[in-house]
């Protein structure tokens, strides 16, 4: 998940190409979300979620959309999209908050899921194979 060499930005953007950002740090963490959610926002069989710093977000062109949802743990969820073409690019509020949660399929160039953490494992879909080596949660981690 880290990047080749120390230093390097990761750029991403919209399906359209309106909305576009520079990642500037490493990523704090990475997930592969199996929960019905997650499933709906990537329309597939799960999502992608890389955490990243909000410092280490830039936005290069465009203006994201936003739209937030009650969570069933009490908390209420920021996700920011295209206001064109509707792809979601990352959850949570930038300027308010330490993490941004960047979708994966959002970047240019596709993340290393090896070492990356399934959640929700208990919704996986059926034929939806988890690496046996995988760490994993039936639900959140804890």
């Amino acid at each position: 998940m880290s990047a080749s060499t120390a230093g390097l930005s990761r750029t991403g953007g919209c399906q359209c190409g309106q909305v576009r950002y520079e990642l500037t740090g490493p990523p704090l963490g990475l997930y592969v979300c199996h929960c019905r959610e997650c499933r709906k926002q990537s329309a597939s069989a799960f999502g992608i979620s890389a955490f990243f710093r909000s410092a280490d977000l830039r936005l290069l062109g465009g203006t994201p959309s936003r739209w937030s949802r009650p969570t069933k743990s009490g908390w209420t969820i920021v996700s920011s999209f295209c206001p064109d073409c509707g792809s979601r690019l990352w959850d949570g509020d930038k300027d308010r908050e330490d993490e941004v949660c960047i979708k994966g399929g959002s970047l240019d160039a596709p993340l290393d899921l090896g070492d990356a953490v399934h959640i929700w494992t208990s919704r996986a879909l059926p034929g939806v194979i988890i690496p046996e080596h995988a760490r994993r949660w039936p639900e959140d981690p804890e």
